[in-house]
């Protein structure tokens, strides 16, 4: 029986205040659960950074409380960070069947697959653990296999949504469980964590299932190859592609690696309907007449290395676009993404290719729930605390507001930040404070081993590049025996800058000189003199700051 200063704490570790990285961790007592584990792509400052993913310390710290991690489905900013998760802590997972295979064909390529315990679950079941139950329940998303969780604690039960619209004609037939929602509202829901991307648009997100007339409008009548990209985890949007492409007569490829590696598996799971005569490999696309190939591709959000941007490029080794092919963005940009999503389409358009994307043709909806379906989540559930997530924090504020339209008072919604430690009571909910949290960079094979003074010297690299004066000395008497020599990357091209390199030159050997009066001989002090002195003048000269790294040998 709870006793009254019972609590459940809810600590989000990513996906508030940011799109993507999604991580929340549930306790309750000695028992946690980790609902996702995603990643992020990094911003426009995080220069060579790959992947961002949560910082996990606390995780680490309470790794012997952890009853498993739950994941709500397959996207990459739920499921991206695993593999580097659970190299640090080795918990069971739980997902879906399509969900699971592409955590399994992740771990495959970090090696880690025969240490990790994946568990595949079904909308429905209800996972039991000491203290805490997990349930599963159907929701629909531009993924299949979605799922939103009920946690069930002895306070009452958390609801998170995971990402979610609702669909009343899903391409799969399978709709969003509402009835169970509007059973979990009446028996009382302790907090509901919901999905507040679309929160801002007003109405209802369009059924995926409408995009599949626009396909076949669009391939009508069009004489040329028809390439189109979208994202590889969009299973029912290329089942739809797929039955558009057969309806007008024409073999399906498949180009771009994820698209590669999901699809088999989507076929294989029984996700994706084809017969095997209608699909044929990249490589025997030269063999059937333009009129009768549909190429799937990725590449929609501009990605410099996915298939679509290496054809734009004349780089892909096997498609060349050329007059006369039809090019289809089956996607809507990644706030960040549209230059590169444009550039990509005038290259296109460039060669000869025409061009469809969202501007001129509805072959795009959005896997998340406009403002109206979020009404209906809250008015099913009936909450008694709202905590708004996977949104940045103008999502979250509108969420908050219309969480008190339905009738929540301010007191009993927060609007959390990462890191924060939200104790959820029978009769409240409050913040009390906060663990670790914030971004681990991946860089390479690197994890968390390039930090905000790395990031730094890149942007300044970056932005007025890089002076080496090398210069040799005497060991004993410290006389400059050789030098200084000058060397520029990124800074200014030396042939059309030698004035400037001999009074930079000049400058230091004045400098060295003058050390040599004082008798200064240390050479953390050199180094100072030398990248102060020439910083200076070259700011004199220049107006420009380049990164100036001083190197002293010995003879």
């Amino acid at each position: 029986m709870a006793k009254e200063k019972d609590n459940v704490k809810i600590i989000p570790l990513g996906g508030t205040n940011e799109i993507g990285k999604n991580m929340t961790v549930i306790e309750y007592k000695d028992e946690i659960i980790v609902v996702d584990s995603g990643l992020k792509f990094p911003d426009d400052d995080m220069l060579g950074i790959d992947v961002v993913i949560p910082d996990i310390t606390y995780l680490v710290k309470n790794q012997e409380k952890i009853k498993g991690i739950f994941i709500t489905h397959g996207h990459e900013d739920h499921i991206g960070a695993l593999p580097y998760v659970l190299k640090q802590i080795n918990v069971p997972v739980y997902a879906t069947k399509l969900t699971a295979a592409l955590i399994n064909l992740k771990l495959t390529e970090h090696r880690i697959q025969d240490v990790v315990t994946v568990n595949i679950v079904k909308a429905k079941d209800v996972i039991k653990l000491d203290k805490m139950s997990v349930e599963y329940i159907k929701v629909n998303h531009s993924i299949a296999d979605s799922c939103a969780l009920a946690i069930h604690t002895p306070l009452g039960a958390v609801v998170h949504t995971g990402d979610f619209k609702i669909d009343y004609t899903p391409v799969d037939g399978e709709v969003i469980d509402l009835q169970r929602f509007a059973e979990l509202g009446k028996r009382g829901v302790l907090a509901l964590l919901c999905d507040s991307t679309n929160v801002e648009r007003e109405g209802f997100t369009i059924s995926e299932s409408s995009v599949g007339d626009s396909f076949k409008r669009i391939f009508h009548g069009v004489q040329g190859r028809i390439i189109i990209s979208t994202f590889a985890s969009n299973i029912h949007r290329i089942q739809q592609i797929i039955e558009a492409g057969i309806a007008a007569g024409r073999k399906i490829a498949v180009s771009g690696r994820s698209m590669e590696n999901i699809i088999p598996i989507a076929i294989d799971l029984g996700y994706i309907h084809i017969d095997e005569k209608h699909l044929i490999s990249i490589d025997d696309v030269k063999k059937y007449p333009d009129n009768q190939i549909v190429i799937v591709t990725t590449g929609s959000q501009g990605e410099p290395m996915a298939a679509l941007s290496r054809m734009a490029n004349n780089m892909h080794r096997k498609i060349q676009v050329k007059q006369g092919d039809t090019v289809v963005f089956s996607s809507s940009p990644i706030p960040g993404n549209e230059k590169p999503i444009f550039r990509t389409i005038d290259k296109l358009a460039q060669l000869g290719a025409e061009v469809v994307y969202g501007k001129l043709e509805a072959i795009h909806v959005s896997g998340h729930a406009c403002k109206e379906e979020i009404k209906l989540m809250h008015t099913l559930t009936k909450p008694r605390n709202l905590i708004p997530v996977h949104g940045e924090y103008r999502m979250l504020r509108e969420h908050r507001d219309l969480g008190m339209k339905l009738g929540l008072s301010g007191n009993n919604i927060v609007i959390p930040e990462n890191g924060d430690v939200i104790e959820v009571f029978r009769k409240g909910i409050k913040k009390v404070g906060t663990v670790n949290s914030g971004h681990v960079l991946i860089d390479g094979l690197g994890v968390g081993d390039v930090g905000r003074i790395v990031l730094r010297d890149r942007k300044h690299l970056s932005e007025d590049g890089i002076i080496t004066v090398v210069v040799t000395m005497e060991k004993e008497s410290g006389l400059v025996v050789a030098g200084p020599d000058i060397i520029t990357r990124g800074f200014v091209y030396v042939k059309e800058a030698e004035a400037l390199m001999d009074s930079s030159r000049k400058v230091v050997m004045d400098a060295l000189r003058e050390c040599e009066d004082k008798h200064i001989t240390d050479w953390n002090i050199l180094k100072n003199i030398i990248k102060d002195t020439l910083k200076n003048h070259l700011f004199e000269k220049t107006k420009r700051r380049p990164m100036i790294l001083p190197i002293i040998m010995e003879v």
